[in-house]
């Protein structure tokens, strides 16, 4: 990895001050070359660019989000890059809340929408972001930041025409935010410099308030989300199957080998995953958030993969397969699996229009409730151990959850909007009941110790039901035993 450019000798680091006063610039850079580098370079602005896809949907939530919140600015941050190491960061991903009003995912943009006066209504939207490097100034290439070290960023100008919103300098924000008047809210967490500027403006509760409310605003997908997640969600099944080629690989290495072929996928046809892929084999399936990935992948033993490819507009897929690594279930590990595969039937079902959204839970919970009671794991009858929630032992989670840009999509909804509501058409969400069986749980059979299952699927709520976005993934035991013995096939051939 490249350094920063440093002054070559001492001697060039003990005049640099000096040269620093007569051109601008940056210590170590001597006249001529501050010269040189300042001319000699192509006009490279791009003209009679097409909006980005989302930009009519983008305007639609805009103008949503201006009704609900009259006669207030509000502010949303994309975010700042956040340091991993030294003079190194993490790959940028943009907050939710902002990409989903605009459309852009550059870092230290901000989404302003100014209240128009009264007798107009409405709201101005305005991104502010960075322009060009400034080749004047020696920016571009002096700074860490500059688009000589981390490439070309869209001019103001062409960010209109990518984004439908005019486009401002966001270096000049903090003090359009300071002197501003009248109320405001922001989204929090994202810009340090932006909260510091509304400080003596906004409160903890009327921002709260707007972060609620755009999260309950993606609840119900519109076309082009759905379309975006169908995207992720075939990139992901594609995901699974570059997987199931290489299991004899990952015996020989570990879960590691798993999560880097998944991780190749997401980024050859995605942005990235959505999420820390689990390839949790063995007894770490027991374990619900496994992304140590740093496992042994034993012929015999079950491996759950929950992983899904984030697209490009940042819409996640999130799938879960539990796969016999040598491609045949044990007699104990079917009997489990088709339990679980059983209760994930019946939550699919209940997703419908009209229908409460805790209804594909509680159907999910009641056939697993009715197996560990069958297996005489726990003293039944079901009505008692549903009521004390006795089958959480080894259930130990929700059925689901809302999906869309986060993969726990919407989770600032207040519960009467979102858990205690009602299922709508459009409406994205993943049904992944599962059971999972401690290697230390002394109150079940040797046997079942270690085993753990998990089946996930994304299902869109439709106008009369609902539709499996990840159906082409095989769900049924015999159907994934045969699936894998023809992609193992495929792979070799």
């Amino acid at each position: 990895m490249a350094d920063e450019l440093i002054p070559e000798t001492p001697e060039a680091a003990e005049e640099a001050p000096i040269k620093q006063r007569k051109n601008g610039l940056y210590p170590g850079v001597s006249d001529e070359l501050a010269e040189n580098m300042q001319s000699g370079w192509a006009d490279t602005e791009l003209r009679g660019l097409e909006p980005v896809a989302q930009a009519r949907h983008t305007a639609a939530r805009r103008a949503a989000l201006s009704t609900r919140f009259p006669g207030e600015r509000l502010v949303i941050p994309a975010g700042n890059l956040k340091t991993r190491s030294n003079d190194t960061e993490y790959p940028f991903r943009a907050s939710t809340e902002y990409a989903y009003l605009t459309g852009d995912q550059t870092e230290d943009g901000v989404l302003v929408l100014e209240p128009r006066p009264e007798a107009d209504g409405g709201h101005d939207a305005t991104v502010y972001l960075l322009p060009r490097s400034n080749r004047e100034n020696g920016e571009f290439w002096l700074d860490g930041q500059g688009e000589l070290w981390v490439g070309r960023r869209h001019s103001l100008t062409e960010a209109e025409q990518l984004l439908g919103i005019p486009a401002m300098d966001v270096r000049e924000l903090p003090a359009v935010l300071t002197e501003a008047t009248g109320p405001v809210r922001g989204v929090r967490g994202h810009d340090a410099g932006i909260e510091a500027a509304l400080t003596d403006k906004v409160t903890a509760e009327r921002d709260e308030e707007l972060r609620v409310y755009l999260s309950e605003a993606r609840a119900v997908k519109d076309e082009f989300e759905i379309g975006e997640l169908q995207k992720a969600v075939d990139s992901t099944v594609r995901g699974f199957e570059d997987v199931v080629k290489i299991l004899d690989k990952a015996e020989a290495t570990s879960e590691r080998y798993i999560e880097g072929t998944f991780f190749l996928r997401a980024r050859v046809e995605g942005n990235d995953i959505g999420y820390g892929s689990i390839c949790a084999a063995g007894p770490h399936a027991t374990t619900l958030h496994w992304v140590r990935n740093d496992g042994d992948v034993r012929s015999g033993e079950l491996l759950l993969l929950d992983a899904g490819v984030e697209t490009h507009t940042l819409y996640t897929a999130d799938v879960t397969r539990t796969l016999p690594v040598n491609g045949t279930f044990t007699p104990l590990q079917r009997k489990i699996y088709d339990a679980v595969y059983e209760s994930q039937e019946a939550g699919i079902a209940a997703v419908r229009p009209g229908a409460k959204y805790r209804d594909f839970h509680d159907a999910s919970q009641r056939v697993l409730a009715e197996k560990l009671v069958e297996w005489g794991l726990v003293e039944g009858p079901v009505e008692r151990v549903l009521e004390l929630g006795l089958q959480r032992r080894w259930t130990l989670h929700g059925t689901g959850h809302m999906l869309g840009m986060d993969v726990h999509d919407c989770a600032a909804a207040r519960t009467e909007a979102y858990v205690d509501g009602t299922l709508e058409p459009g409406m994205c969400l993943t049904v992944e009941p599962g059971l999972y069986f401690q290697a230390d749980d002394l109150t079940v059979p040797e046997e079942y110790r270690g085993i753990g299952v998990r089946i996930e699927d994304d299902v869109v709520v439709t106008e009369d039901g609902n539709r499996n976005m990840s159906a082409a993934l095989p769900r049924q035991a015999d159907d994934v035993e045969a699936w894998m013995a023809a992609t193992k096939r495929a792979g070799q051939a």
